[in-house]
């Protein structure tokens, strides 16, 4: 159902504990339709968060045992497509189901697993032209949809449209049954619309915006090697401020290098070049921000900071690339998701850079800076050192909780710190250097 495929929409969330520190607070059901002459196959894969999946466990787990068995499993997907309405050209239609795979409990309840249901949908005799509706209403409360269509390989199937509900619980597409002569004809600029249709770029930057909004350690590597641009070192210790102008090239170089790092592995991990199992690749994204934190206490690395944020950008993108992973892209689907997931990435980033510059640049310069920075570091060394006990011996500390209860009042703790970099210019501004 891969070849030659379509861009999946993005989702609206970060992908369960792939992360740790990311969003945990919802259900991602993403579907793909594959059209046919006689029927509509249909592929499921739904990700709980780890908030969300021990109910979603129970709901699986009827007897309680910690086990799933074939029968449960066979009963809580049929339930899944009992959730769903379906219709074809205004005709009820009954999604019937193909075959399910669940991962054991302990994998959904650490965010580490996906289950997947196969289930087709008969088409009544009819026209040539075909509207297929779709509604999904399964856990509704707590979650985010993705519904979508591959490249048909029948080239008498041509698609006509894709229209979206803004949650994507309601999809529907509209195509055509056409004469194979004429569809020959159709084939190239059918691909070209299907591709342009849904705004497929636009969500899967959608997503990478979303994953780095969301993505706390990986903000907070990068925001705790910001603390220190506008620095200089001297005696061992952070000094004084540089000028605005080399605080500007630090940053940047900060930010490019990073971006370089994560741009390669993600790359090369998104086409299978390299592979690393998730839970290393977290752990080391934690010792990262504890190393940063480090350094900001103490110069460890001066000058260094955007070689640092390189090296340790090359781990990122390997946690980055588990998100593509998940949705099932196939390989040249990859090539233009990894762009557009990309720049999503850097276009978050660039705006909160922008949303905490002039804070920075503005509190560099008064004598309370040095509590910025401390207190940057402790809380980064704290939560690092939390999540590095968490990936390392699979304990709940609950750092998620607390470090996403800061995320979650970032753009207000950005403004409040705006207004108190402006206080502290006017009351506690370094004195000037004489020449």
């Amino acid at each position: 159902m891969r070849r030659s495929a379509l861009i999946i929409a993005a989702v609206m969330l970060l992908l369960s504990k792939a992360g740790f520190a990311h969003r945990i607070d919802e259900y991602l059901q993403a579907t793909i339709f594959s059209l046919g002459q006689d029927r509509v196959q249909a592929s499921m894969r739904l990700i709980p968060g780890i908030q969300v999946s021990p109910s979603v466990i129970a709901g699986i787990d009827a007897n309680g045992d910690g086990a799933f068995s074939d029968a449960e499993e066979q009963a809580y997907a049929q339930r899944v497509l009992n959730d769903l309405t379906v219709t074809i050209d205004g005709k009820h239609a009954t999604p019937r189901l193909i075959s399910w795979s669940f991962p054991q409990a302990p994998q959904l309840r650490d965010g580490l697993g996906k289950i997947h249901i196969e289930y087709a949908i008969d088409l009544p005799s009819g026209g040539l032209d075909r509207s297929l509706i779709v509604a999904n209403h399964h856990q509704s409360a707590t979650s985010v949809y993705l519904m979508n269509v591959l490249i048909p390989q029948d080239r008498s199937v041509r698609i006509v449209a894709q229209k979206r509900n803004e949650r994507q619980s309601l999809y529907e597409l509209d195509y055509e049954q056409v004469e194979p002569a004429r569809a020959s004809q159709l084939a190239p600029w059918n691909t070209f619309r299907v591709w342009l249709n849904g705004g497929q770029v636009a969500s899967l930057f959608r997503l990478g915006m979303r994953h780095i909004a969301e993505g706390t350690d990986h903000l907070l590597f990068l925001l705790v090697l910001l603390l220190l641009a506008p620095l200089l070192v001297a005696g061992g210790r952070w000094g004084s401020p540089v000028s605005a102008r080399q605080s500007l090239l630090r940053i940047l170089g900060i930010v490019t290098a990073f971006t370089v790092g994560h741009s390669i592995t993600l790359s090369l991990a998104a086409f299978g070049v390299v592979s690393v199992p998730a839970r290393p690749v977290e752990v080391l994204i934690a010792v990262s921000i504890f190393v940063s934190a480090v350094h900001a206490f103490r110069p460890i690395f001066p000058g260094r900071e955007a070689l640092i944020a390189a090296f340790f950008g090359l781990i990122h993108g390997l946690a980055f690339a588990a998100t593509l992973d998940r949705l099932g892209l196939g390989r040249w689907e990859r090539l233009a998701g990894i762009f557009a997931f990309n720049l999503g990435i850097e276009t978050m980033q660039m705006l909160v850079v922008a949303a905490i510059l002039p804070s920075l640049m503005l509190m560099s310069r008064t004598r309370a800076y040095p509590v910025l920075r401390i207190g940057g570091a402790i809380f980064a060394g704290a939560a690092s050192t939390g999540w590095i006990i968490e990936r390392l011996f699979d304990i709940n500390a609950n750092i998620d909780i607390l470090v996403n209860a800061f995320a979650r009042h970032s753009l207000l703790i950005a403004i409040n710190l705006f207004a108190v970099s402006l206080t502290c210019k006017f009351l506690l501004s370094l004195p000037r250097r004489t020449a």
